[in-house]
C-alpha cells in the first residue's frame, strides 16, 4: 500500500511540472523525482527490517547492512557484519519463543538524503501477537550511504524511545 501511496505522489509531483515545460522546469523536476526515488528506497531499509524482524530472518536482515557497519545498542557498539549479526540473534525480536510483530508508526519515519548518503530515523514498536501488548519499542538513528547501487546501514544508534501516553 505505501508503495502505491509513494507512486501517487511521484507521479502528482512530477506530471505537472513536467507539463510546464522549459529545460530548468526539466531538470528541477527530474532531481524532484531522482530525490523522491532515493527516499524511497531508504525507506525500503525500515520496510525489510520490520519484515526481517517478525518473521526472524536474520538473512534477511543483514541484507540491509553494509560490511563494515557499526551497531550501537544498550551502550555497547559492535562492528562488522558478523558481530552485527551475533548481536541481534540474541535480541528479543530473533529469540524464537517470541512471537512479535514488528511495525512503525509512519509519523515517526524520518528520511534524509545528500547524494550517495542519507539518514533515516524509525522507531521498532514490537507487538507480541499471542496478548496483543507492546513487547518492546526501540528507536534507530542511522546513516545510510548507496553501495554498488544499493541502499544499506553503514552505523545506528539505537535506544529506547519514551512513549507518551
Amino acid at each position: 500500500m505505501r508503495k502505491l501511496v509513494v507512486a501517487g505522489l511521484l507521479t502528482a509531483a512530477v506530471v505537472p511540472l513536467a507539463a510546464c515545460g522549459g529545460s530548468s522546469s526539466k531538470a528541477a523536476s527530474a532531481e524532484t523525482a531522482q530525490r523522491n526515488a532515493e527516499m524511497f528506497e531508504i525507506d525500503q531499509i525500515e520496510r525489510t527490517w520490520h519484515q526481517a524482524a517478525s518473521t526472524h530472518d536474520l538473512d534477511l536482515m543483514m541484507s540491509i547492512w553494509a560490511p563494515d557497519a557499526s551497531f550501537t545498542i544498550g551502550g555497547k557498539t559492535v562492528t562488522g557484519k558478523t558481530a552485527i549479526r551475533a548481536l541481534l540473534s540474541k535480541a528479543g525480536p530473533f529469540q524464537p519463543q517470541n512471537h512479535w510483530l514488528s511495525d512503525t508508526p509512519a509519523y515517526k519515519i524520518r528520511t534524509t538524503v545528500s547524494g550517495e548518503k542519507g539518514t533515516l530515523y524509525f522507531e521498532c514498536h514490537y507487538i507480541d501477537t499471542k496478548t496483543g501488548e507492546v513487547a518492546s519499542v526501540v528507536g534507530a538513528d542511522q546513516d545510510v550511504e548507496k553501495i554498488d547501487g544499493k541502499w544499506l546501514i553503514t552505523n545506528s544508534v539505537a535506544a529506547t524511545p519514551r512513549l507518551k501516553p
